[in-house]
């Protein structure tokens, strides 16, 4: 599958997933608009995209698609936190 191809493909499957699976209470509905791609990878007849949304919740996305099962697969994740560690070295 091509880049582009790929890139809508994994949009439309965050829109759902979090459409179908966010709080009533947070009063959000997304749209392709509100999800955009941090990184993207095609390796072979594979491909990889990490995906996050304008919606201030700390989800993170993470789409992998195998081309000889043609199967897609849609990680989830949420952000904890984030630390700055100095002069680990």
């Amino acid at each position: 599958m091509d880049n582009w191809k790929f890139m809508d493909l994994c949009k439309n499957v965050v829109v759902d997933y979090y459409n179908n699976h966010a709080e009533v209470t947070d009063e959000y509905h997304i749209t392709v608009d509100n999800v955009y791609v941090v990184w993207c990878c095609k390796t072979l007849q594979n491909n990889k995209a990490l995906l996050s949304t304008t919606v201030p919740d700390g989800m993170y996305y993470e789409c992998t698609y195998n081309g000889d099962k043609k199967e897609l697969y849609l990680d989830v994740y949420k952000k904890w936190e984030n630390q700055c560690i100095k002069e680990v070295c």
